[in-house]
């Protein structure tokens, strides 16, 4: 809401005490200039560098936006840092208090002001998800006459989240997770700057790592994390915070777990080994353990994914797709929820049957191609559509299954050299037993000598 008496009261109030503020909060940027990460939105010309005053004048004046990103990556941060720099009038609601009859409220206010001032309206609408379509559709007058420019910040999907009317006269703004690189540098300045902890501490680097860990891309949570470490130490009457004493302070374990170096390699290892071998607790282990690392979760869905083909194939033909369903949701969602999705396929692929056949296959394929025994396709197969094929006997002898019993046509379709080869053994697990029986069926109706067997119209075919 707009300041009053009370707010510039607090306001002073933490000035003068800095600690009557959350460090997170005394370290937000002042100017677009200190925001860190989110590099992409700033450049020069960007509709957040149009909203603070860096053009957007005559016709074509700066668009409402719509700030989607992971919790921690700046989206409230970007929204004070317009409210500072701004010379428009700036009015900040909740979705989680707010409803239509605040939002009203507001869009009257901004109206008063434009016809009595000339002065333009921001309104910051965090948590926009938490409105209802009916509570959302009460902005689309004011965003589409341009009444207020709307800056909304959301951490779901706001396809999903927001009603199209709204996107289409908004500018999603994509938020980031923020890197290693960036939450370091933020918090080495929260170490030294006199709005932060102004050097009455000192960060090592194994703490600094730890801090990195626990943070997972979020810079609320890394400051957070730090200011407990910072007031822990002081307490103890020492200058260093150290491994030990923020573990203390955060109640969290520190993972000894190098996100670059062998222990990243050797627990993503020990999960895929503990799914293949059904240790369905051994698998949720190594898997905490990574999520606890700050492990991106991609490169988790992508190692489950690969594992579903490798270790399970058609003993389980829905493992795949489960594993691709949750790489997809984790894409959506991210942490701290993407958890929840990496433990079901986790736990799915753990219980599953195994079978590597499909992947024993596919390499006895590539060992014969990459021994020369690829072969000319044999002539039957090859393309007799352009111009001249049928000359060269393209084509010709071919035997179209659809029109045989069982859709099955006896007829060589390997090149010589692997005639008759065996790639895929199937195994006797879950549903690759089914897979199994009918590729010995198959097989033997492939070995037939070639004959006419018109099949009759309507019969089935005599296999899955």
């Amino acid at each position: 809401m707009e300041p009053d008496l009370f707010t510039a009261a607090a306001e002073e109030r933490q000035e003068k005490d800095p600690s009557a503020s959350p460090l997170a909060v005394r370290m937000r940027p002042r100017t677009l200039d200190e925001v860190v990460g989110q590099q992409h939105l700033l450049r020069p010309g960007s509709p957040l560098r149009r909203l603070v005053g860096e053009g957007g004048k005559g016709p074509a004046g700066p668009s409402s936006v719509i700030l989607w990103g992971p919790p921690g990556t700046g989206k409230t941060t970007l929204a004070h840092v317009v409210s500072k720099a701004t010379d428009k009038r700036f009015t900040e609601l909740s979705a989680i208090t707010a409803g239509v009859k605040e939002v009203r409220a507001v869009i009257d206010g901004a109206r008063r002001s434009s016809g009595a001032y000339g002065k333009d309206t921001v309104l910051f609408l965090d948590e926009i998800h938490r409105f209802s379509k009916a509570q959302q559709d009460s902005l689309l007058p004011a965003v589409e006459n341009r009444w207020v420019t709307l800056i909304a910040a959301t951490t779901e999907n706001p396809y999903f989240s927001v009603i199209s009317p709204l996107l289409s006269r908004s500018l999603l703004l994509t938020l980031e997770p923020l890197t290693d690189d960036d939450l370091r540098g933020l918090l080495r300045r929260a170490v030294a700057d006199e709005r932060g902890l102004g050097g009455s501490v000192e960060l090592p680097e194994d703490t600094e790592a730890h801090l990195l860990r626990i943070a997972g891309g979020d810079a609320r949570r890394a400051l957070t994390a730090l200011e407990a470490g910072a007031g822990a130490a002081l307490d103890k009457g020492g200058r260093e915070i150290t491994l030990a004493t923020l573990e203390e302070a955060v109640d969290r374990a520190a993972v000894k777990y190098d996100r670059d170096g062998d222990q990243h390699y050797d627990v993503a290892s020990a999960l895929i080994k503990s799914i293949r071998g059904s240790d369905v607790d051994a698998a949720l282990h190594y898997l905490a353990r990574m999520i606890e690392a700050g492990e991106d979760p991609r490169f988790i869905a992508r190692r489950l994914m690969i594992s579903a083909s490798e270790d399970i194939g058609l003993a389980d033909p829905t493992a795949l797709q489960t594993a691709v369903a949750a790489a997809q949701a984790v894409a959506m969602i991210g942490f701290p929820e993407a958890r929840i999705t990496l433990a079901q396929a986790t736990v799915a692929l753990a219980l599953a049957p195994k079978s590597n056949a499909a992947y024993l296959a596919i390499d006895a394929a590539l060992a014969d191609v990459r021994a020369g025994l690829a072969g000319p396709v044999p002539r039957h197969l090859r393309d007799g559509h352009y111009q001249g094929a049928r000359k060269m006997g393209h084509g010709e002898g071919y035997r179209y299954p659809h029109d045989m019993p069982g859709g099955i046509a006896a007829q060589q379709y390997a090149p010589d050299g692997v005639h008759g080869r065996r790639y895929y053994e199937p195994t006797r697990y879950g549903a690759e037993a089914r897979y199994a029986e009918v590729a010995e069926r198959v097989r033997a109706r492939l070995r037939e000598e070639p004959r006419e067997e018109p099949r009759e119209e309507g019969a089935p075919p005599d296999r899955p």
